[in-house]
């Protein structure tokens, strides 16, 4: 068996962001289980807010090969009004079936203030409305600011989970899919 290809997904356009951060002690626990590791750095493509009626917009057509390429998908982001930022969902809305199809993704959320609950409630509904399979294990990082002492995690705790979820998408990246969940039956997509 190959090494499993884990790839995260930062949905943070900050030069200092926490979520990329967090993101790279995640991607360090999946290379220590093994997987070989990309970071998808959102500012290093070009992608305008998503057009319909185009296949491919911008750098959109190397954003689907690599989440494509991935055994696991990774995906963080910071909370903004309760939710995760417009510039993942932009990014996912370039991707579908054919990327997340019984694909493991893990989740991570960051916020600046209270517990970010809801952005991951949020996302999860998404993977599994494109028929992922989400890992259990899940990662909030309530003021985050805190959490980090210069680019480490403060906390050997929180270390250890942020790292637990690489490893789980490794570990798990080859799962056999469940029958696809109710939500990716019913979606499928707006034809106007």
């Amino acid at each position: 068996m190959t090494q499993p290809h884990v790839v995260a997904v930062c949905g943070s356009l900050r030069d200092h962001s926490y979520t990329r951060l967090a993101l790279e002690h995640a991607l360090t626990g999946a290379s220590a289980a093994g997987g070989t590791t990309e970071l998808v750095d959102l500012r290093e493509y070009d992608l305008p807010p998503l057009d319909a009626d185009y296949d491919e917009q911008g750098d959109s057509a190397e954003l689907v090969r690599v989440v494509d390429g991935a055994d696991a998908v990774i995906l963080g982001t910071p909370v903004y009004h309760g939710s995760y930022s417009g510039v993942l969902k932009n990014a996912l809305d370039y991707c579908g079936f054919d990327e997340f199809g019984e694909k493991t993704v893990g989740l991570l959320a960051v916020a600046g203030g209270s517990f970010p609950v809801t952005a991951l409630e949020h996302l999860r509904t998404i993977c599994r409305s494109l028929n992922s399979w989400v890992l259990p294990h899940q990662v909030a990082m309530p003021r985050v600011s805190s959490s980090f002492d210069g680019d480490d995690i403060a906390s050997d705790d929180l270390r250890e989970r942020v790292e637990r979820l690489g490893r789980d998408a490794v570990v798990y990246a080859n799962i056999e899919p469940e029958p696809p969940t109710f939500e990716s039956v019913e979606n499928v997509g707006a034809d106007d």
